[in-house]
């Protein structure tokens, strides 16, 4: 399998600025152009590391979740990355080879790899090769609920069989890294794969946020009324209610990462209400 890993650098002088990136109030596409060197930020406690910030939350657009991009040369890395208290996180590997220490476990993260970060896990990443690794690293302040609680684990996308969507005959299959019905989890980080000419038959209208990084292929997306054409390497983010759809359009298959947020109660009072008010209006 091949995952879109973005190399920075910076367009010649001589190409046309147009692009495909656009800011929306239902929807935001970052294509793979814009991910250049100009725009990475550095990250407090990691050395010889880059990222880009595909997501962070807004007021009024979506609320929920931060996606990065996250490069770390050899040599580089982080003893302590998550430094915010009660936030969980998924690092799925795009090129290279991550370490990952967790609660005292040391594991090899190859291209593919998936670890889920539960809030207050001990964790440290290192690129310990000689080659640059690339990681997403999906990032969500997780929302207790009594009687369950999420624990940490590592995985891969080829440890995971795809489950196909009903009646689509494989067309449509989604890797889940999690049990859908194991309400310790408040979200979801899984892998969708079309194959050519797979399609979403309908207009997905839901309260769940969405970060969607291309893998893989190319395809077309209907984000609220518009068709928007998307690749490898593009960034598809996603408001509360955000009509949406999709055909797949070979001549490979169409993957996405995709995160939501889910099994949880709509707040009304308390502390989180702020953001959830903005999730709807």
């Amino acid at each position: 399998m091949s995952y879109f890993t973005p190399q920075g650098g910076l367009p010649a002088q001589t190409e046309l600025l147009t692009d495909r990136a656009i800011v929306t109030e239902a929807y935001t596409v970052i294509p793979k152009g814009v991910l250049r060197d100009i725009v990475t930020s550095k990250l407090p406690g990691f050395t010889n590391t880059r990222a880009w910030v595909l997501a962070r939350p807004i007021a009024g657009f979506a609320t929920t979740f931060s996606q990065l991009i996250v490069e770390i040369g050899p040599g580089g890395g982080a003893d302590w990355p998550e430094r915010e208290e009660g936030v969980e996180g998924v690092v799925f590997v795009t090129a290279g080879e991550l370490t990952l220490e967790l609660e005292g476990d040391q594991h090899v993260l190859g291209a593919g790899g998936y670890a889920y970060l539960a809030a207050g896990a001990s964790w440290a990443i290192a690129n310990e090769g000689s080659e640059f690794t690339s990681f997403q690293w999906i990032r969500k302040a997780y929302e207790p609920l009594e009687g369950y609680e999420a624990t940490s684990f590592v995985t891969s996308d080829a440890e995971v069989a795809p489950q196909e969507m009903p009646d689509t005959n494989g067309a449509w299959a989604t890797t889940r890294f999690v049990d859908p019905d194991d309400l310790a989890h408040d979200m979801h980080v899984n892998i969708v794969t079309f194959q050519p000419g797979g399609v979403i038959p309908f207009a997905e209208t839901h309260v769940m946020e969405h970060g969607l990084f291309v893998l893989e292929g190319k395809g077309v997306y209907r984000l609220n009324g518009d068709w928007v054409e998307v690749e490898a390497g593009d960034f598809m983010w996603l408001r509360a209610f955000c009509p949406q759809a999709c055909y797949a359009g070979g001549p490979g298959p169409f993957r996405y990462l995709l995160y939501k947020d889910v099994n949880r109660q709509v707040r009304l009072t308390g502390p989180a209400a702020g953001r959830t008010a903005s999730r709807w209006g």
